[in-house]
């Protein structure tokens, strides 16, 4: 049997979150979005790879060889437990949490090269604003519970679908239909004005194996523009309102967007195959 390094990382978390767990550190672990970064010396076959992420059952298995580019220090790939998708936030993020080692560690992938670096306690990932399109889908909304409205399509962004609801609560009481939404190829994006935080959201994606994203980098590609635009400021922070919860320091630099947030590694060891 080979082993594969294995971290699994909770990226996101919310720092400020307190365990009820008598004589746990508040390191904000068990919130954000776990994912596992498995580096490799060369690829697996994809096959393999889809078979480790589907093991994982996380909502995505980031797997990292060096690069032979000269603009990158790793190719990059992430996969769900049923796909490989073209864009991942919070893996990426976790990704630079194990292997950033100075300054910045830069990634090639699917979306071009994307980097995370280190400013005071976060990690700041870069990665492309999603030029976006206003559009009709019935179909979006009934399947999200909502009344039929505008939603705004995310270009380069898994399929995303902003949908714009009144308030967090709204946000928060979003009941969706997952047979039928898992029919539509869609990254479903609800989201509002927040309460203690600028903007709040959740994210959908049954189509690729996961009903609910505990919190999704690839979909704030798409929300740091949607709304820098409506609240007439490009910083701002944001909350992803699922039950883990997670915390993204967002600030839109012309077409690109900055990602901050905590990482907290849970699991550290060796996947044998």
């Amino acid at each position: 049997m080979t082993p594969i390094p294995f971290f699994q990382v909770d990226a996101f978390a919310d720092a400020e979150a307190h365990s009820h767990a008598e004589g746990m550190a508040s390191t904000g672990a068990f919130t954000g979005n776990p994912a596992a970064v498995m580096p490799l010396t060369e690829w697996l076959p994809d096959e393999t790879m889809q078979a480790i992420a589907a093991e994982n059952n996380l909502s995505e298995t980031a797997f990292t060889v060096p690069s032979d580019k000269d603009d990158a220090d790793y190719d990059l790939r992430w996969f769900t437990p049923g796909m490989e998708v073209e864009l991942c936030g919070h893996a990426t993020l976790a990704a630079g949490h194990v292997l950033l080692h100075g300054d910045k560690v830069r990634f090639s992938t699917k979306s071009g090269v994307l980097t995370v670096s280190r400013k005071d306690d976060l990690l700041l990932l870069d990665l492309p604003a999603a030029p976006l399109t206003e559009a009709r889908d019935p179909a979006l909304c009934q399947a999200l519970g909502l009344p039929e409205t505008t939603v705004w399509l995310a270009e380069g962004c898994n399929d995303a679908a902003i949908v714009e609801v009144a308030d967090e609560d709204a946000v928060r009481a979003v009941t969706p239909d997952f047979r039928a939404l898992a029919a539509i190829h869609r990254m479903a994006i609800v989201t509002a004005p927040g309460d203690e935080h600028a903007i709040a959201s959740r994210v959908f994606v049954p189509y690729g194996g996961i009903d609910e994203d505990p919190v999704t980098g690839s979909a704030h590609a798409a929300l740091v523009p949607f709304w820098a635009e409506r609240l007439g400021r490009t910083q701002f922070t944001a909350l992803q309102a699922s039950k883990r919860t997670g915390i993204l320091h967002c600030e839109l630099h012309g077409d690109r967007v900055s990602l901050g947030g905590h990482c907290v590694t849970v699991i550290e060891g060796h996947f044998q195959i």
